[in-house]
């Protein structure tokens, strides 16, 4: 199989249906965001943590992968798609990591300032890029609906590497830096 094919050089791209559309489209938009996380998500996954943290988010980039191939099909076409879909257990799991994390973590009061150490920053960077595919998964949801459990997932994913920022901090000792807005007089 070769790598180029030649047949984007114009500025279009094929959907999984074979359907050409813009490299901008918002669809397109939308599983490049995903692809970008899932690389930051192998370079937090490459950092000496924990083990279980390792082999959670390698499930979390499987996952990444099915909803790009969700993102790439045309909703009307998805019945081409033969790999299992994302499922409300998906998000559950995500919330009961979420919740034995949280555990194991003194209460958050203020809001936090991501950094700290550079495998927390890497997990702060695919949090936000997270939010970022939410935004665009969200304005393509309303132009072409997607299944509930896509947005919900990709939400949950989110509150995930939030909190795997504050435990991976904990686990490496580094210290959580309060945000506390100056006074105004």
């Amino acid at each position: 199989m070769k790598i180029y094919t030649k047949t984007g050089d114009k500025g279009t791209t094929a959907l999984f249906t074979g359907k050409r559309v813009a490299k901008h489209h918002i669809r397109i938009e939308s599983y490049g965001t995903l692809d970008e996380l899932n690389s930051w998500i192998g370079l937090l996954r490459d950092q000496e943590i924990d083990p279980h943290y390792q082999n959670t988010l390698t499930q979390i980039q499987e996952k990444l992968f099915t909803l790009g191939a969700i993102l790439a099909t045309e909703p009307t076409k998805d019945n081409r798609l033969k790999i299992p879909r994302v499922q409300e257990t998906d998000s559950t799991f995500l919330e009961q990591e979420i919740d034995a994390m949280n555990r194991a973590l003194p209460p958050m009061t203020h809001f936090i300032l991501p950094g700290g150490h550079t495998t927390v920053s890497y997990c702060h960077v695919a949090r936000t890029i997270c939010r970022r595919a939410e935004r665009m998964i969200s304005y393509l949801h309303e132009e072409e609906p997607l299944p509930d459990t896509v947005l919900s997932y990709i939400n949950r994913l989110s509150d995930y590497l939030f909190v795997l920022a504050r435990k991976l901090s904990n686990d490496l000792k580094a210290k959580e830096v309060k945000w506390i807005p100056e006074k105004l007089d």
